[in-house]
Order: C-alpha cells, then sequence, then structure tokens
C-alpha cells in the first residue's frame, strides 16, 4: 500500500477577468467524490462547452471523501451480508465502474486510487455459518468469483484470523471469498484523478473548467432557463465572492446537500440522523478485508479489519457507530448546521423512539456510546476485534484519532422512518440535490451517470453513450453515439 500521496489541486485557480457574471451550462457544487465523478463522465463523454465545480475547501475530498473519513471499501455486494440479492446485483454493476475506470488510467495514477486486495466475509459460529453456507449457495451463481472457504483455507488466505498460535480456534468458522478483485480504494485520491482526467480531455479544445475551490454557494435562484448562483468565501478562504450562471446544477455536497436545499425551501420533508463512525489502528495483521455477518436488526454496518491504504504497516478495525449532532466529523461549528437539518418534530421523535425500542439497536448505541470513552474504549473494542483476530491483544490496538467520517442516514418525516440509501430530491427541472451515505463512494460512477443521462436529456446535448458503456459498464459494441432528446425546462 502506498503512502499518502500529495493532492495536485491543493489552491483555489485564479478568478478568471470578469469571473462573476461567467455563463456555464452545467455547475456541479460539491469537489468530494461524487461531484467529481460527475465533472469526469461530464468532460469525457458529452460536448457540453462549459463546466464548474465550486468545492467550499482549498482541497478536493476534504470531508467523507477523504482517505480517513470512510472504509476505503469497493461494496460490490459480494460480502456484504445486509444487502439483498437483488441490491447487491444491482450494486455489484456500478461498483465494477470504478475497476474499469481504472483501467483508462495510467498506473501510476491508478496505483494511487485502485487497489487489488483479496477479501472475505467470516461467520463465526453455528448459526452464522449456516447463515453464510445458506447465501453462498444463493449468491455465487451471480458472483462467480465467489469462494466458500472451510477452516483450512481461511488459514491459508488470512492466518490470524483462523489459527491462535498455530492451532485452529475453537468455534465453528467459514467464510465466502473473493480472492483478487478491486477492492480497496483511496476516495480522495480517486477524486483528484477525476479533475486531472476531465482537464486532460478538455485539454486543447475549446471547451473550459472552471474550478472553484476555497468556494461556498450562497444562493441558487432561477433565472431564464438557468439558475443565478451566488458564491461566497468557504472556511479559512480568501477568495471574493462572485457569481455563476449555470443552466443546470447539480448539488452534490453530503449532508450539505439537504441544508443547502433546505436552505431554498426543498427537501423539507426529510430530517438527518447523522452517524459517526470510529476506527482503531493494529500493527499489520491482515492480508486483506476481512468483513463479518451483519445483524439483520441493525442498520449500522458490523466491524471489520482492513489494511489501511495511507497508512503502511497498519490494519484498521472498525467503524463503531455513534449517533453525533455534526454535520461535519471533527468540525464543532457544523453543531449548528446540524440543528437546521435534524428539524425535529413528532415524526423525527417517533422514528427515535422505534430504533430504541428495539433491544438490539438500543444495546448497540449505548455500547458504541463507550467506545469513545478513553481508556475504556480500546477494552471494549478489544472483544469485538477478536472475533475477526482472535489472538489480539489490548497493547496492539490503539485509538485512530482523526479518523472516521459521518454518514448522514436521512430520516422521511412523512413515512416516520429511516432511510438506509441515497436520496435525490428533484427540486425542480435542471436543480437536483444528492444526499448520498455508503456505499456512495462505491456508486459515484454510476450515480454520475444517472445525472449525466438527465443533463443530455434536458440541454440536449451529444452524449457519446457508446463509448461510455464500453468503458464503464464493459458493453463493447452497445449504445452509440446520440443526441439526446430535449426536455422541457
Amino acid at each position: 500500500m502506498p503512502s499518502t500521496v500529495p493532492n495536485p489541486i491543493a489552491s483555489p485557480d485564479a478568478p478568471s477577468p470578469g469571473a462573476a457574471e461567467d455563463r456555464v451550462d452545467v455547475l456541479i457544487v460539491g469537489g468530494g467524490v461524487c461531484g467529481t465523478a460527475l465533472l469526469f463522465e461530464l468532460a469525457r463523454y458529452t460536448d457540453l462547452s462549459r463546466l464548474a465545480l465550486v468545492e467550499r475547501y482549498g482541497r478536493l475530498a476534504q470531508v467523507n471523501s477523504r482517505a480517513s473519513s470512510n472504509s476505503q471499501t469497493i461494496h460490490c455486494g459480494d460480502i456484504e451480508t445486509n444487502y439483498t440479492l437483488e441490491k447487491a446485483l444491482s450494486v455489484q454493476r456500478t461498483a465494477a465502474m470504478i475497476g474499469r475506470y481504472g483501467e483508462l488510467l495510467d498506473p501510476a495514477v491508478r496505483d494511487r486510487c485502485v487497489f487489488r486486495t483479496p477479501k472475505m466475509v467470516l461467520a463465526v459460529g453455528e448459526a452464522e455459518c449456516a447463515l453464510l453456507r445458506r447465501r453462498f449457495e444463493q449468491f455465487s451463481p451471480h458472483f462467480p468469483a465467489m469462494e466458500l472457504l472451510e477452516p483450512e483455507a481461511i488459514s491459508e488466505w488470512e492466518p490470524r484470523v483462523a489459527l491462535v498460535n498455530g492451532v485452529f480456534r475453537p468455534e465453528p468458522i467459514v467464510a465466502i471469498g473473493i480472492r483478487n478483485s478491486p477492492t480497496a480504494v483511496d476516495y480522495e485520491a480517486l477524486a483528484e484523478s477525476f479533475v486531472a482526467e476531465a482537464r486532460r480531455e478538455l485539454a486543447g479544445s475549446a471547451r473550459e473548467l472552471d474550478l472553484r475551490l476555497g468556494t461556498m454557494v450562497e444562493a441558487i435562484e432561477p433565472e431564464g432557463d438557468g439558475f443565478r448562483v451566488r458564491l461566497r468565501p468557504g472556511p479559512g478562504s480568501a477568495v471574493a465572492p462572485g457569481e455563476l450562471r449555470a443552466r443546470h446544477v447539480v448539488v452534490a455536497a453530503g449532508a450539505h446537500s439537504l441544508l443547502l436545499a433546505q436552505r431554498l425551501g426543498y427537501g423539507l420533508e426529510y430530517s438527518c440522523l447523522p452517524v459517526a463512525g470510529s476506527f482503531y489502528f493494529t500493527p499489520d495483521l491482515l492480508n486483506g478485508k476481512v468483513y463479518t455477518v451483519q445483524n439483520d436488526k441493525l442498520p449500522f454496518a458490523a466491524i471489520h479489519g482492513d489494511p489501511d491504504v495511507r497508512a503502511p504497516g497498519k490494519t484498521r478495525f472498525g467503524p463503531t457507530a455513534l449517533l453525533l449532532p455534526l454535520l461535519e466529523r471533527y468540525r464543532p461549528a457544523s453543531f449548528w448546521e446540524f440543528l437546521r437539518v435534524l428539524r425535529l418534530d413528532g415524526a423525527v421523535l417517533a422514528v427515535l423512539w422505534q430504533l430504541f425500542g428495539v433491544a438490539d439497536i438500543r444495546n448497540y448505541i449505548l455500547r458504541n456510546l463507550l467506545f469513545e470513552v478513553p481508556w475504556l474504549r480500546r477494552r471494549l473494542f478489544l472483544a469485538d476485534a477478536r472475533k475477526i483476530v482472535p489472538s489480539l491483544q489490548l497493547e496492539d490496538l490503539s485509538f485512530a484519532r482523526g479518523y472516521g467520517g459521518i454518514r448522514p442516514q436521512l430520516i422521511d418525516r412523512r413515512s416516520q422512518r429511516l432511510l438506509l440509501g441515497e436520496i435525490r430530491i428533484e427540486a425542480m427541472p435542471g436543480l437536483s440535490f444528492n444526499v448520498t451515505p455508503s456505499p456512495g463512494g462505491t456508486c459515484c460512477l454510476g450515480n454520475a451517470l444517472r445525472d449525466v443521462e438527465a443533463i443530455a436529456a434536458r440541454l440536449g446535448c451529444h452524449l457519446d453513450r457508446g463509448r461510455l458503456e464500453a468503458e464503464l459498464l464493459g458493453n463493447p459494441g452497445e449504445g452509440g453515439s446520440a443526441e439526446a432528446t430535449p426536455q422541457a425546462a
């Protein structure tokens, strides 16, 4: 695994003359992996002449796409036991796009973004083993790379998972493994590569990319058949205020998408319940990713162990799950932003009551609160981590300070239920807000494709569908270049 890579886009672009009156075809708000994926696809597969992206920080991918803020995983549905077969097949299609995108890159760049490692989901105990065997029978026809691993095979893949002092651990174990596939991602480096490739695509042409780092959106107002977007400096930025006029606007800013939407009067039917995850480091104990069986009563990720792509020689275990009143981890000022998107009322309280009314969820939440208590947290987490590495010792564990992000889970106040997937708020033709909790990074290119198709249909631009499908979806010869049919605004 490589060490930390430098960000090649670390300071705001100098504004062009007359920037306050700039006009663009598409404005993307948010420089994480989802917003930059959309920028790449628009640059490579359409003929739109002016594209713009604004990001509140002076660097790309500094919130949930940051390498330290997520599990660095491509979620393909094969080892995630909380996925139904239908969901797994849907996620598999979009997850594979990241690996195919990697093949378009120079190998030196690809090796900083996408990593091939073995991975498995581990069952411990009779009940979990029986569940995993049934799952293998159901899923393996659709995932031919799957292997059912008995203890001997597990010990070959991951000795510390199967053995304690050279002897097989006493509990029954079985695993489903994938031997070699694109498995781990540095989503921060991936976002940087999307922008670099978009620039490469436009180089030497009359087409333009307006990248504005350290810039926030103050307001979005309909104007004619497009939008007038007022901009202001982001945190710690000296960028001058300005305006853009855009024919189409996509906001892909995580939890801040909902914040901006509600500030403009859209998406008021949703509330945000931020779930934070913390991690622990150990020495290099695993060869690849090892997941555990999900408790189907818990809407939170089960613990897993992963070699960290930015910390050579270390394995990262986690995440824990903590309901945290922040929109950004480690930015206390985002508490006030959280209050605005919580929109606390009877519907939100009803959902919280439902969650805490389930004993498994209540006990899990309370236990995860203790995981944040110094001295106590390592001792409590050790018991959970030993499910993966039974010989793990307390001195092997250290709290990963500064690691972990925020997962913006939404509550539908109308139906009074917690939503586990992404939400796309269609405010009006040409203006949408995307809120993408996990697996948003995995589906970044798939979600971008959905937005590209909507943009092409509305703006009537050329979309090279054949090239896109051949390169990202693995459908050579299908589709074809076509003019999209304009849609009334």
